[in-house]
């Protein structure tokens, strides 16, 4: 069903929700011995210019420790080294100096800022010239070794980077680059490796840097599929190498994505997104969002009479971009999703969630009486206004709501907005590019309830079938006895 995904898709594939039972798994299928790294020359280019405080730096060494912490270091399978660079470029850690993962931790530790200015295409020239070449440890060119260059910086370089990067890459060099803070963004899409989506990250400031840990260590990993959770299947996973299958459990049918289970009949569903438009979130993340809302309404059953879907997009202000009922076919949903515009400014969640009980879900608003109600949370940042009150109420009110959170969204505020359990209805990712697998693993299950009076009705026909087979048996062993008397009479 799924081919083995070469290493830029792994990416993709990586912090698929932050759902603690996630990590938990996957964490254990490394242990296992399931999730093996493939054999990889990694050079880390870490820029200690003067704009990276020494906290900062700090936090840097603690990011790598955890990458190389999930990697099969050894000198037949991942050799890694370290280039630090200022305006300065000083080789570290070569890739033939550690043969184990604790000496190369420990060097990672000892390193120190070099504390001037930022020559990041000097940087790449001493990567490609002296880190990767056979004197420094990097193994022969081969389609089965992946050559990998991982850069790390803060700031606009002070030389030229395009032309230097593009000879790295036609080198066979992979280059993935993380960008933190106020880092140009042009350049990073200068060095990074095609497609650009699967080789260049930000993150806000250098505190968050380590959530992209597990992204890096399984980018690496070659994997049980199953075991990693890095999988769609609703209920069951079936492995098979390099791929899987999906099943159900007894008494759930699979549906006809081939990923999820059904235990009851499709009912109606009155599904209201709600969206974090503010200026943290980003023009170019806004639109990896939209696609997400698309491929969760992909998933619904869209019609007249089963899901209605409405849209809400929020800041330091509430709009709706359309609400319940106005699209009823997934073609019209998903170009309206498309088409909304970013707003930008503040964040202002609480109020949002306010809009969503008092109007998104009022019969005004299109929304229906009686109607299974279910709300998603989207956010990447802490909410500037009170959310308790009002996440208190949504849920007073029946509704089901999951809760989405991206980047520097507040575990704590997702919790709180998210129904019971609570495990089934938050999800968290360091990574806007990881909500594929959050959109994925959402799944919204409402399943029609059983009316009192129908189960009564049935309970007293079985009662009375029940008395009817036993008055039945009765009657036919007195017929077995009597007949077995006329026999006996007849002998």
């Amino acid at each position: 069903m799924t081919p083995t995904p070469p290493l830029f898709m792994l990416l993709l594939l990586g912090l698929m929700g932050a759902h603690a039972t996630v990590d938990i798994r996957t964490a254990a299928a490394m242990a296992a011995g399931l999730c093996k790294t493939r054999p990889t020359d990694i050079v880390f280019i870490v820029d200690s210019s003067r704009s990276v405080r020494p906290a900062e730096f700090e936090q840097v060494k603690v990011f790598l420790a955890k990458v190389i912490e999930g990697l099969d270091v050894g000198p037949n399978a991942t050799r890694v080294g370290v280039v630090n660079y200022a305006s300065r470029v000083k080789n570290e850690v070569s890739l033939k100096t550690h043969r184990t993962k604790a000496g190369l931790i420990k060097a990672v530790t000892k390193i120190e800022p070099l504390s001037t200015g930022t020559m990041t295409g000097l940087a790449i020239q001493f990567a490609l010239n002296v880190a990767f070449s056979e004197g420094e440890g990097a193994r022969v060119k081969s389609p089965d070794i992946s050559k990998v260059a991982i850069i790390v910086t803060d700031g606009r370089p002070q030389d030229n980077v395009k032309e230097i990067a593009l000879r790295a890459r036609d080198a066979g060099i992979e280059i993935f680059a993380i960008g933190v803070g106020r880092v140009d963004m042009s350049t990073l899409k200068q060095m990074a490796s095609d497609p650009l989506d699967d080789h260049v990250d930000y993150v806000e400031s250098y505190s968050v840097i380590e959530k992209l840990t597990k992204k890096f260590q399984e980018a690496f990993c070659v994997s049980d599929l199953c075991a990693t959770g890095d999988h769609d299947c609703e209920q069951v996973c079936i492995s098979s190498p390099g791929s899987y299958k999906c099943a159900c459990k007894d008494g759930f049918t699979l549906m006809d994505n081939g990923r999820s289970c059904s235990a009851c009949s499709n009912s109606a569903t009155d599904v209201v997104f709600l969206i974090d438009g503010s200026k943290s979130v980003r023009p170019e993340n806004f639109e990896l969002v939209k696609k997400w809302i698309n491929q969760i309404i992909d998933k619904l059953d869209v019609s007249d009479t089963q899901a209605h879907v409405g849209l809400v997009q929020y800041s330091s202000a509430v709009k709706q971009e359309f609400p319940l009922g106005r699209y009823n076919n997934k073609k019209d949903l998903k170009d309206a999703v498309k088409k909304m515009a970013y707003m930008e400014r503040g964040t202002m969640t609480g109020q949002a969630l306010r809009y969503l009980s008092e109007n998104s879900f009022n019969t005004g608003y299109g929304a229906r009486p009686g109607v299974a109600k279910v709300g998603i949370v989207f956010t990447d940042g802490r909410s500037q206004d009170f959310i308790g009150d009002a996440a208190k109420k949504a849920k007073e009110n029946g509704f089901k709501m999951y809760a989405v959170g991206v980047g520097n969204a507040v575990e704590d505020e997702l919790r709180e907005i998210a129904s019971e359990p609570t495990a089934e209805h938050y999800f968290y990712t360091a990574d806007f590019k990881a909500m594929t697998q959050i959109a994925k693993k959402l799944q919204i299950n409402i399943c029609k309830e059983d009316d009192p009076c129908e189960c009564d009705t049935l309970v007293k026909f079985q009662k009375k079938v029940e008395d009817a087979l036993q008055a039945l048996t009765k009657k036919l062993e007195s017929m077995s006895k009597r007949i077995a008397m006329l026999e006996n009479k007849i002998v």
